[in-house]
């Protein structure tokens, strides 16, 4: 509980913020009394789980936000939306601001808040396992997740502390849309 009241006072923190730095010296806001932030979360993820009740429970109305809530579906598109302005506020991994610091841009975002510790991806597989063991994964196809996004490197990681070898012990999809993971996997990718 104490956990999630962190995470939720973080992210009013963020938002009071946002709505300081882009809500000043607009009449039309301020004349309506409420500020709308444009806020694009990466995926639909039970870590989002403490925005999703306080906006359905109405706390960011009562204090006078609008939350206009939008899913890109990949850090990468969630990154293109606040550098593009169609978003006030991104919710994604650190690795695309450092991408987009790497390219020597001036307008580089800044990261101001974290919402999560770990990544939120799941190993799963199609049959079942009593009990799992890293090496059962070896000679199998895993969807890995953008190359160079999070998910990917965490699971990369993950299969190194267990000395399996991501690029020979296995065969890592990484070309598939993170949006089309699910799908990919229920009808397409084999082990």
């Amino acid at each position: 509980m104490r956990k999630k009241l962190k995470v939720l006072t973080a992210l009013l923190l963020s938002v009071a913020t946002v709505i300081f730095i882009v809500g000043c010296g607009s009449n039309k806001t301020a004349n309506e009394g409420k500020v709308t932030v444009r806020l694009n979360e990466v995926t639909r993820s039970v870590f989002y789980a403490p925005m999703y009740v306080a906006m359905s429970q109405g706390f960011f109305e009562e204090n006078g936000i609008v939350i206009d809530l939008q899913t890109g579906q990949g850090a990468d598109k969630t990154m293109q939306s606040v550098l593009s302005k169609s978003a006030d506020i991104g919710f994604c991994g650190p690795e695309q601001t450092i991408y987009i610091n790497n390219q020597g841009r001036e307008d580089y975002p800044v990261l101001f808040a974290q919402l999560t510790q770990k990544d939120g991806s799941f190993l799963v597989g199609r049959t079942k396992a009593d009990k799992f063991k890293w090496e059962n994964i070896k000679g199998k196809n895993v969807i890995g997740g953008r190359p160079g996004g999070v998910p990917a490197m965490v699971l990369e990681y993950a299969m190194k502390q267990n000395n399996i070898n991501p690029k020979t012990d296995v065969k890592m999809v990484t070309n598939i849309d993170f949006a089309a993971t699910a799908g990919a996997f229920a009808q397409y990718i084999k082990e």
